[in-house]
């Protein structure tokens, strides 16, 4: 079964519950909406009670005509069996009513349970989940949720019927009653062995609808590279797999499912046939009685058919009971999945929550250790002080642990040793939601969110007024950038924010730090290239930003290092140089590597070095052959 279930592993937070764990956290959900489900429930005991009534009717019916066939008579039992089933109908709809609204409230308070704890969770989370994967147990696992709750109601009506058709059962013929009970347990067994490859079957099914659901979701977000290196048509491939895999799995979920009713009936069919034969045969003994006296263990006609009518109502409740647990296992796997996304623990932790004061942002790493894994360290004792309103650049090779260090500090990461103390106090004491309040954070992609401009600005700010708004908007760059859009600030940024270039995400991502005023600036700069108007409204806004404000800064740019007010020179996750600019490059280490490799080409001097190379080659083009090999280079 390799080739169908392959690529469906558990994800690293699933867990498994028992059965009645995953019940009783079920019924914790509808414990709240008690008024409504017990609505429902008596309108499923009266409705049980009418339609049991109606076979009865007909068959006291059938004895009825046998002595007194008047046309009144069959009018009056027409119009009872009519009066019964409107009833029932209109308590069934009652039952459908508030069984709705109770399993209504549980899917909203389930899904918000669920949304909470994803937004609840560390970046380090989203590293390793695909977030289309996520998406599936907030919206599929929450909606079809509902089925085991609707499948219970549906059960309490099934047991409420077979509780009252035994009676009547009982009451005909005790000896035909207690085969169809002997019977019941072949039923059961039948059912129950295919509940285990009944939960497998439908939690691989979700897990690869989850599969389907983040390669959808990626597939859409990164359409535009796929055009670039004409991909669709491997991008389609690798969905028509995916899609393939997502059939066979629910074929060979559908057989267990579908094969336990044709199990189910085929036991019926014996058990009809038994009590055809005995319960026809006592009904012969009936017809054949003389003066019309019933006989020891005999049965009329009407009570035969009765008895037949009460099988079929009592076998097909039962058939429902005994196939729930196997239909009840697809409620529970999406449950499980849900309560497991729910209890997955975050990593970051806070060990109190104390209130957070306005930060004056003194920053201190004591022997910071970080790993993600466990098996490469990322920073292996890192110390660092930055005082507060100092603004600090750190540079080195990708992976020194540069964005670590800042995203530690921002508290989306757990460090495994030391401590990061600002103002004295360890991080891990405040309140969480209060210290981001004063954290001012720009990824390196900034992510805007569908909406305008204005939206943007103030989302970690939303009560600013639309004033407020544009006076952060003019601080940068003047404001000119926003006569750029096409309305203002009330331009659409579009999905992601695509309709903005790249520089302008940069403009709005640093106008909603001003807005938000944070204490302490963590900048992930963008290496993408910008025109020189922005770049130098991008550079205007740095400097309004870090302004009085201990910044925290991952360089790309000269003009971020140039002007911080120390470079930290990273390798390895430690610190092997630090210093301003000019001293660092006159000590000629691992910083003018740097600066050779990365910022040099940003420099003045060289592009005018670039500029008289050009013309150079212009005057004589052969020279170029002599050139040296550093001259070869800065070319």
């Amino acid at each position: 079964m390799g080739w169908v279930m392959g690529g469906l592993d558990r994800d690293s937070y699933d867990r498994q519950y028992k059965d009645s764990d995953l019940i009783r956290r079920i019924l914790q959900y509808f414990r709240p909406r008690a008024r409504d489900m017990g609505v429902a429930a008596g309108a499923i005991f009266v409705n049980s009670v009418f339609t049991s009534a109606v076979p009865i009717i007909i068959s006291r019916s059938i004895d009825l005509l046998a002595t007194d066939a008047t046309t009144l008579t069959l009018v009056l039992l027409s119009v009872g069996v009519m009066l019964l089933q409107s009833l029932a109908w209109l308590l069934n709809y009652t039952r459908q009513i508030h069984s709705a609204r109770a399993i209504g409230d549980v899917v909203l308070q389930l899904r918000q349970d669920v949304l909470r704890a994803v937004v609840r969770h560390d970046l380090s989370f989203y590293d390793e989940q695909p977030s289309g994967k996520i998406v599936s147990r907030v919206t599929n696992d929450t909606q079809d949720f509902a089925l085991t709750a609707d499948l219970v109601m549906n059960l309490a009506s099934e047991l409420l019927s077979v509780a009252i058709m035994t009676i009547v059962a009982m009451s005909i013929n005790v000896r035909l009653t207690l085969i169809i009970l002997a019977m019941s347990p072949l039923f059961f067994a039948i059912a129950l062995s295919f509940r285990k490859v009944a939960r497998k079957v439908t939690l691989n099914a979700r897990r690869v609808l989850a599969k389907v659901n983040a390669n959808i979701q990626e597939s859409v977000s990164g359409i535009a590279v796929a055009k670039t290196f004409r991909q669709e048509q491997k991008m389609y491939d690798e969905f028509s797999d995916l899609n393939r895999q997502a059939y066979r799995v629910n074929v060979v979920r559908g057989l267990p499912l579908q094969s336990v009713f044709p199990a189910i009936r085929m036991s019926f069919g014996i058990a009809t046939a038994v009590v055809l034969y005995f319960g026809g045969r006592d009904a012969l003994a009936g017809l054949n009685a003389p003066g019309g006296v019933l006989p020891a263990g005999a049965i009329t006609v009407g009570e035969w058919y009765l008895f037949m009518q009460v099988m079929m109502f009592l076998l097909f409740p039962m058939s429902s009971i005994a196939s729930f647990w196997s239909q009840f296992q697809d409620g529970l796997s999406a449950a499980e999945r849900a309560f497991a996304l729910i209890d997955a623990e975050p990593r970051v932790v806070q060990t109190d929550s104390r209130p957070v004061p306005r930060l004056q942002g003194r920053v201190e790493f004591r022997h910071v250790h970080l790993t993600y894994t466990g098996k490469e360290v990322v920073l292996p004792d890192f110390s660092l002080t930055v005082e507060a309103g100092e603004s600090v650049a750190l540079v080195g090779h990708t992976g020194a642990g540069k964005t670590s260090i800042g995203r530690l500090l921002g508290r989306f990461y757990e460090f495994q040793g030391g401590q990061i103390l600002v103002d004295g106090e360890d991080i891990r004491t405040f309140d969480l939601q209060q210290y981001h309040r004063q954290v001012g954070f720009v990824p390196q992609s900034p992510f805007l969110f569908s909406g305008t401009v204005l939206d943007n600005i103030r989302y970690g700010k939303p009560e600013a007024s639309r004033e407020d708004v544009e006076r952060a908007a003019l601080l940068i760059g003047g404001g000119e950038w926003i006569q750029d859009l096409p309305e203002g600030l009330d331009t659409d940024v579009g999905e992601r924010g695509s309709r903005l270039s790249m520089g302008q995400r940069q403009l709005v991502a640093l106008a909603r730090v001003v807005l938000q005023d944070p204490a302490i600036f963590i900048l992930d700069e963008a290496t993408a290239s910008v025109d020189p108007f922005t770049e130098t409204q991008i550079q205007q806004g740095l400097e309004l930003v870090m302004h009085n404000r201990t910044s925290l800064l991952i360089a790309h740019r000269l003009f971020t290092v140039r002007n911080a007010n120390r470079i930290i020179v990273l390798k390895d996750g430690e610190i092997i140089e630090e210093g301003n600019h000019e001293a660092l490059l006159e000590q000629g280490g691992h910083y003018a590597e740097l600066y050779d490799t990365y910022f040099r080409h940003q420099s003045l001097e060289y592009i005018e070095q670039a500029r008289e190379l050009g013309k150079a080659d212009e005057e004589s083009p052969d020279d170029s052959i002599t050139l040296t090999g550093s001259e070869a280079v800065a070319r």
